[in-house]
Parts: structure tokens; C-alpha cells; sequence
């Protein structure tokens, strides 16, 4: 028997202009009906039936892109490169391009489910889910049941820099290896001479941020120092500012500074100028990820290497099937350590 938004709502206790709402993302809903009506969604397995023809015609076309944050420069060129990958690797049904319509979740696991939901009802042919999860057991579940039910349908799921979980049903997935890049980073620091290293990490409960501090920390047992202090905080210039100033409060004699990507590692030296402190002479300082304002910094920044560019074009192109996915589904994409001016030898 067909399901139908009126089941959705007596489902969830809402009436179905709720429901409308939430889908749709157009109307503000408190969160608990939000979270209410996604889960009825996922079990009664919703999709809403377009009374169209031509729907179901220009679904095939669709590929939906998931970032966390497009204003993000490390989102913006996964994404821009899977899209380019995307409108010029395969032709649509009327032999047009695929449309890649990139959805931007702000790093809510909500939005990100309600986003999915929307894609399965349009029958889309592919999602590209681009970045770390959320660590929530509830919530991981509600999304691998939700990938589940796209791919049973025909569409494809790839994941590019995000690692599956159990259940997770896709064509492919492109993880990254923050272990090895961020273990490398602190080899390297270590290997320079420096012992009392502060680390600024991302959002606690994120995948990417779990796997960095672990690379991180990983250098520091095997070297046999003593972990410094840490701070987590938003993948943004403003947190490096802040956690500077925290870990200089918690630790004055610091002498480098990991920080967990090269956006909040500038905010970081913006601190340490304000306080009249040379980098790397007195403290180095390091980032992740090697975006172009990497280079820009004076002396240029040192950090981790992702091929970024590379990474979104080869998901784009899994998400047309222009490509075959890697052996068993799963492609680990290498990181790479790239020395540049800001950190060296320790003088205290």
C-alpha cells in the first residue's frame, strides 16, 4: 500500500502542513517535531509520488551534493570539482547535462537527512556525501537506513572524505587518511625538536575531527612526550584566534601549535602576532588540508596535503558511473606532509 503524507503525519502527531514543512526546509519547525517527522519518514519509507510524467523523466538527471559548509574552501572545491565532474562526465536522458544541485547542510544531521529525503522523493540518480559525520549513534543509523533505501531504488550514494559506518549502503567511498597526515605533521614538529606542542582540534563528536587528534596523538605516545593541551572549537579563523589564546594561558611555554585545518591555523599566527610573537621563532605552527591561502601566509604555511580537486572529480565522476568504483567499494585517499616556512627548530 502506497504511503502518503497523511500517514506521515499521523504517524509523527502533526497535521500534514507540518510535515510539507519539514520536507521542504521552507518554514521554521521546532526541532523535536523536525526530528519527529524525519524518523516517521524513515520508517514508513515516504516518498512522495510526482503526479507528473516528466518527473520521473528528469530524475535521472538529478545527482545531489552534501557539504557541510560551502562557504568552507575545502567544501567549495570538493564540490566544485564533483560538479564540473558531474556536468561533463555523463548526459542526461535528453542528452543535456546532469544537473548537480549542491545542499548545504551547515553540519546539522538533520538537514543532512532532510536533504536525502528530498533526493529520494525527485528519484535522483546519485548523492555525493562530501566531508565527516556526526558521531551519534541514533543519528548514524537514521542516515544508513536512509542510504539503504536510496540505493535500493537504483540510486547511487558515493561518499567522498567521509567513512562509512555499518549499514551504510554505497557505490563507493573516498576516505581520507587523516591518521597518517596529522601523525606525520607531529613527526615532524617532534623530529625539529619540540616537546610542548598545543593542538586546537574541531567540533568534538565529528569524524574527521576523532581521526586527526588520534594521528596527533599517536606521534606524540610513540615519541614518548607527554601530550600538551588541547582545544576544540569550529573549523573557522575566529576558533584558531580564540584557542591561541587558551593554550598560551594553559601552557606559556608552548613551541608549536597543531591546528586542525589551515583556516583556523592563520587564526592562530593572528593571535600569536597580536601578542609579539614571531612564528616560527617562537612558536611554529601548522595546519591541515593545503588550501591556496596556505600559500599565501608569510612565511607560508606548513601543513597536510589532501588532493581535494582530485577527490571531488573522481566522486563526481563514481556518482555518473563514468568510472568504475575501486575494488571492494573502498578507495583510501593518501595525505601528504608539505614542509613550507612556518615551523623550525624550537629556541627555548
Amino acid at each position: 500500500m502506497t504511503v502518503t503524507l497523511a500517514d506521515v503525519a499521523a504517524r509523527a502527531r502533526v497535521s500534514p502542513a507540518t510535515v510539507s514543512r519539514v520536507l521542504n526546509g521552507n518554514y521554521p519547525v521546532a526541532e523535536s517535531t523536525r526530528e519527529r517527522v524525519l524518523r516517521a519518514v524513515a520508517d514508513l519509507d515516504y516518498v512522495l509520488n510526482g503526479p507528473a510524467s516528466s518527473l520521473a523523466a528528469a530524475a535521472s538527471d538529478l545527482v545531489g551534493v552534501l557539504v557541510n559548509d560551502i562557504a568552507d574552501p575545502f567544501f567549495g572545491i570538493l564540490a566544485s570539482a564533483a560538479q564540473t565532474a558531474i556536468g561533463s562526465g555523463a548526459s542526461g536522458r535528453g542528452g543535456g547535462e546532469k544537473l548537480a544541485v549542491v545542499c548545504n547542510t551547515g553540519g546539522s544531521p538533520e538537514r543532512e537527512l532532510t536533504y536525502l529525503t528530498l533526493l529520494q522523493q525527485q528519484r535522483a540518480a546519485a548523492v555525493i556525501l562530501m566531508g565527516g559525520s556526526l558521531e551519534d549513534p541514533r543519528r548514524l543509523a537514521a542516515t544508513a537506513a536512509k542510504l539503504s533505501r536510496l540505493a535500493a531504488a537504483g540510486t547511487r550514494v558515493v561518499l567522498c572524505g567521509r567513512p562509512p559506518v555499518e549499514g551504510d549502503a554505497h557505490t563507493a567511498a573516498l576516505v581520507f587518511d587523516h591518521r597518517t597526515g596529522a601523525r606525520r605533521l607531529t613527526e615532524h614538529l617532534l623530529g625539529l625538536g619540540h616537546r610542548r606542542i598545543g593542538y586546537v582540534a574541531g567540533p568534538a563528536g565529528r569524524t574527521t575531527t576523532r581521526h586527526r587528534l588520534e594521528g596527533h596523538r599517536e606521534a606524540l605516545a610513540a615519541a614518548g612526550v607527554a601530550e600538551g593541551p588541547t582545544v576544540h572549537g569550529p573549523y573557522e579563523r575566529a576558533a584558531g584566534q580564540a584557542a591561541a589564546a587558551e593554550l598560551l594561558a594553559r601552557d606559556p611555554g608552548l613551541t608549536a601549535v597543531v591546528a586542525c585545518n589551515d583556516t583556523v591555523a592563520l587564526g592562530v599566527r593572528a593571535a600569536l602576532g597580536e601578542r609579539g610573537l614571531d612564528v616560527p621563532g617562537d612558536v611554529s605552527v601548522a595546519g591541515f588540508d593545503d588550501l591556496p591561502s596556505a600559500l599565501d601566509a608569510v612565511p607560508a604555511l606548513t601543513t597536510v596535503r589532501l588532493p581535494l580537486h582530485e577527490a571531488g572529480a573522481r566522486a563526481g565522476r563514481l556518482a555518473t558511473a563514468s568510472e568504475e568504483p575501486p575494488p571492494g567499494g573502498l578507495a583510501t585517499v593518501p595525505a601528504e606532509l608539505v614542509v613550507r616556512g612556518s615551523t623550525g627548530r624550537p629556541r627555548r
